[in-house]
């Protein structure tokens, strides 16, 4: 049985990226540490509606592909906590999972309205990639009320 103290959550945004694994693992950790819970959010800003009206996807009205794609994420996310539990360890976590539509940074900041951190992975691709932030952890940081951590992407070493 999980225990949950009723303190403020800890949000953490989670794509499927290997990043966003990473930025997970550090948010059940942290989560493990604070006794507290933890809120996964998978932010999309794309729909079967919006696809169609561009003509890129035709759609029959009697097929629901939204619903298909979100629980088709909502069910990977599970599968990724998961797997981060038993890879961690420790404490059980109270987890909550959104599959929210809308602009990623926009519903991480309305999700992270109660919580006491925002957790987000830095994508850092290439050499310019690791000085810098993706545009959502970016907008994050500057936009957020609380503190945030941006977990980045782990960066192989290499002998000269």
């Amino acid at each position: 049985m999980t225990q949950f103290t009723g303190h403020a959550p800890i949000v953490v945004g989670t794509d499927g990226s290997d990043v966003s694994g990473l930025a997970l693992r550090f948010a059940l950790h942290e989560a493990q540490l604070r006794n507290t819970s933890l809120r996964a959010i998978c932010a999309y800003d794309f729909t079967a509606s919006r696809a169609s009206s561009f003509g890129w996807l035709t759609v029959p009205d009697s097929y629901d592909l939204d619903t298909q794609i979100r629980d088709a994420t909502y069910e990977a996310i599970a599968r990724a906590v998961e797997e981060a539990m038993q890879e961690l360890g420790g404490a059980p976590v109270e987890v909550e999972i959104k599959v929210e539509p809308g602009r990623p940074s926009q519903v991480l900041l309305d999700a992270s309205a109660d919580a006491c951190l925002l957790v987000v992975g830095s994508r850092g691709s290439g050499a310019w990639g690791r000085l810098t932030l993706g545009s959502t952890s970016t907008e994050v940081v500057h936009h957020a009320h609380l503190p945030v951590v941006v977990v980045p992407s782990r960066t192989p070493v290499t002998p000269s």
